[in-house]
């Protein structure tokens, strides 16, 4: 199957002189992780020049260096990847999965006639692991015992860093091997934004400090067992928008962690 038939036509795209308030609206109005980056040329036509993810956003506004600046003072052309990895809408779909995840990315924008026409993530491969084949495949078989995660009480700025660090999108929250809450890039984002909204800025960089992982993390958790297959976990993401489940045993202990990017490499 080629790349065509599996990618999403429907792009949402941001100009790279909009800001980031802009970019976090279409990322919370379509509920999407990642935007194409385009700039208007001198044809009037729309060429690709980047991509802005939401780990991209945290990584700008917890930094110090811009920590007390409000994201409508930041283009999308300061925060995005500027070196773009496409590929043609005639690939196949081996080739498009191996390719992201040899550059750990989450999204291509697909080209034809160099002029994109679509764009496929992870996510887009999840609908794929839906069928019987799948259904044959327990979720111990491709969980990752390799957990990242944090305690309730860390430091929101600690917690932020292993994210960007790790190249992932959430972190479980756990106490005394218990599972109490995930924490999210987006959970992140939302945070620094209030803060800098209602912290004056003199006072910003020692209050930044006090928040800790349980002031903003999610209760809301949605865990999966060890024993249940892989089609039961593509349909939990599609209907959740999740992008990783933890996993747990019979008492409820976490186990594991399975994600996109796991379905992705089993596919």
């Amino acid at each position: 199957m080629e790349v065509k038939n599996l990618m999403s036509e429907n792009l949402i795209t941001i100009d790279k002189d909009q800001s980031l308030s802009d970019g976090l609206k279409l990322l919370r109005k379509h509920k999407i992780s990642r935007l194409p980056v385009v700039n208007t040329n001198k044809n009037n036509q729309k060429e690709l020049v980047g991509i802005v993810s939401e780990r991209d956003i945290a990584r700008k506004l917890g930094s110090s260096k811009y920590g007390s600046m409000p994201p409508s003072r930041f283009h999308i052309s300061s925060v995005m990847v500027k070196d773009v990895v496409t590929v043609n809408e005639n690939v196949e779909l081996s080739e498009v999965a191996s390719l992201m995840l040899e550059k750990q990315i989450g999204s291509l924008p697909i080209e034809s006639n160099e002029n994109m026409v679509g764009i496929v993530s992870k996510a887009d491969f999840v609908s794929l692991c839906t069928t019987k084949a799948f259904e044959k495949i327990s979720v111990e078989e491709v969980m990752k015992t390799d957990i990242k995660s944090v305690s309730s009480d860390e430091r929101l700025v600690h917690a932020r860093r292993i994210l960007i660090d790790s190249k992932i999108g959430r972190l479980p929250v756990i106490d005394s091997g218990e599972i109490v809450g995930i924490l999210t890039s987006k959970d992140v984002i939302r945070c620094l934004i209030a803060f800098r909204k209602n912290v004056p800025e003199k006072h910003q960089s020692a209050q930044i400090k006090n928040i800790v992982v349980e002031d903003i993390m999610s209760t809301n958790i949605k865990t999966i067992s060890q024993e249940d297959n892989i089609a039961d976990v593509a349909n939990i993401l599609i209907e959740t928008g999740y992008n990783g489940l933890p996993v747990v045993d019979d008492d409820e202990n976490i186990v594991g962690i399975i994600t996109q990017t796991d379905l992705l490499r089993l596919l």
